[in-house]
């Protein structure tokens, strides 16, 4: 079929790219923005936007807050049906509490897991979350929508499609892609250092956005192969369900003689028990990190089997001076306070786990390395763009000539992808500026419904490619291009003025007055790209502008 191995691998870079192309591109752009996940929560949450707080005390804040949770309603309308019954008003027995933070949280997520009584699987359980300021306990409403963490994150990998986890297998399956796109894109390059420093500018559009993506490609190759491959190695479970399916009853027996090997009760005993002062824990927990030489705060704090002789406390460290996802937990007996264990040293295989786990959702503190991680991030997006217009421009004469319409769809979904991906979101931020704090009763739930503009605008922009993109097949440009990317400058630009007028958090005050960098970081990453935008739209224009009279010469000519 192929004459020799380059063709081949030059056939596999093409069409898979293309295929996966429009996964990867959103795997990519969102897990840039995920970089900054929190800095975009309190953009979008402006009763948020306080300086970040260490873990609060246990006794006076947080556990009357636990006391009174119960399960969110999205988790008891799914328990309803796996109850031999009627499921109670009001659950009385607790198995856990959580909380956590990261050294970039104002805000304390906070987590219940309530026992559901005559539950079909009683390994089940009803949770219940809530976001509250650590500083006084109160909560935040639950209908606002962490557009970081809990939207722009797991769309990066998950596409946010739960259902039988089918996102995180199509991206699992995109990322297997990219790594045969990054082998077979080395062997057909065979100079690959000459064309890192290779970007000839002056040259043809064809030639120029080839430079470009192989520029892009072998500057951050390592960045785009260690991401697919920890990415993939992270989501193994999911994968490859060993432990949960096809060898369940073995995992159980493995977990229940785990626990008894750490001393950690896997089961409730039966035996109501009071709790002891976790303050006094923390403390004791905190002792002895600094005499491990390894002073810090409190990262994660949980309470399991709770009221129950059989409960302990578990509390692990913010690793945020290390790269390597640990927490060094220290784990007590809930009702004395007695430490039951702590978390000896890891081995050779778990420490390079933890170590690339870590490297790839960047819980540490370090900003410079944070900025790279989405620079690298954007230049994949740049591989994967440019790949997209060079496959149009390539073939897009041939397809006008033949009467195909190839091109044009795939020029299509290129515009829908790369502006039409920024257009929604955008519409996703400019939503989350106009919507009112509370909406009219009968409406569905705020934060749902600024996930709807989010689809909606994405649904409208990729609508407007098809319908405006008639000339790619006349082997022309398309005009959805330099229209929506006027759209992208213009909605950059009404977002970071409709925070100004609905917070008042303009950018003067968030630099210069009462500087607050994660809010004045998403408005210059907005007005960045508002003016790369309008950048673009002008290029487009002078460029359609230069081929017009060539094409009214022609004419006349014939």
């Amino acid at each position: 079929m192929f004459q020799n191995l380059r063709q081949s691998m030059a056939w596999l870079h093409t069409w898979f790219g293309l295929v996966l192309g429009f996964v990867l591109m959103v795997c990519f752009f969102f897990g840039s923005m995920s970089v900054f996940d929190r800095e975009i929560d309190r953009w979008a949450i402006a009763s948020s936007r306080f300086a970040p707080q260490p873990m609060p005390s246990f006794d006076k804040v947080l556990r009357p807050v636990f006391e009174a949770m119960q399960p969110d309603e999205s988790s008891r309308n799914f328990m309803r049906n796996r109850v031999n019954g009627t499921l109670p008003e009001h659950f009385n027995t607790v198995h856990s509490w959580e909380a956590y933070t990261t050294h970039r949280d104002p805000v304390l997520s906070l987590f219940s897991a309530h026992v559901v009584p005559n539950a079909k699987d009683p390994e089940e359980a009803a949770a219940g979350t809530l976001t509250i300021d650590p500083r006084s306990g109160a909560a935040l409403p639950q209908d606002r929508l962490k557009i970081g963490s809990e939207f722009f994150y797991p769309l990066h990998y998950s596409l946010n499609l739960s259902w039988k986890r089918l996102g995180t297998w199509i991206g699992g399956f995109a990322a297997l892609v990219m790594l045969v796109a990054l082998v077979s894109g080395l062997v057909m390059h065979r100079k690959v250092f000459r064309e890192f420093f290779t970007f000839r500018s002056h040259r043809s559009s064809q030639r120029s956005t080839l430079d470009l993506h192989n520029m892009a490609g072998v500057l951050a190759l390592p960045f785009h192969f260690f991401f697919a491959f920890t990415g993939m190695v992270i989501s193994a479970g999911v994968y490859f369900p060993v432990s949960d399916i096809q060898l369940g009853p073995l995992h159980e027996l493995h977990e229940k003689l785990e626990f008894q090997e750490t001393g950690l009760p896997h089961e409730r005993a039966g035996v109501a028990a009071p709790l002891a002062s976790v303050d006094a824990m923390v403390a004791e927990a905190q002792r002895r990190w600094e005499l491990m030489g390894m002073a810090g705060e409190v990262g994660f704090l949980s309470i399991n089997h709770v009221g129950d002789d059989n409960g302990f406390v578990s509390i692990y460290r913010a690793g945020t001076d290390r790269i390597a996802l640990v927490g060094d937990g220290i784990h007590f007996k809930a009702a004395t306070g007695e430490v039951l264990r702590q978390d000896p040293p890891r081995s050779t295989v778990s420490s390079i786990n933890t170590f690339l786990t870590g490297l790839h959702l960047q819980h540490f503190r370090h900003w410079l390395l944070r900025w790279l991680y989405v620079l690298g991030g954007l230049m994949g997006c740049v591989c994967i763009a440019t790949g997209f217009i060079f496959f149009v421009e390539k073939r897009k004469m041939q397809h006008a000539k033949a009467g195909a319409q190839g091109a044009r769809v795939v020029d299509a979904m290129a515009v829908t992808i790369i502006t039409g991906m920024l257009i929604a979101t955008l519409s996703l931020l400019i939503a989350n500026r106009l919507l009112p704090e509370a909406l009219p009763t009968g409406w569905i739930p705020r934060g749902r419904l600024e996930q709807l503009v989010f689809w909606t605008g994405w649904l409208l922009a990729m609508t407007h490619a098809f319908l405006r993109n008639a000339p790619v097949a006349r082997s022309r440009k398309s005009p959805a291009w330099r229209e929506q990317c006027l759209a992208v400058a213009t909605m950059a630009l009404a977002a970071v003025l409709l925070n100004w007028i609905t917070t008042g958090d303009h950018l003067l005050k968030t630099v210069f007055t009462s500087t607050y960098w994660p809010v004045a970081g998403v408005d210059l990453f907005l007005l960045s790209t508002g003016g790369l935008a309008f950048v673009a739209a002008r290029r487009l224009k002078s460029n359609a502008d230069k081929n017009e009279p060539t094409r009214h010469s022609r004419t006349a000519g014939a």
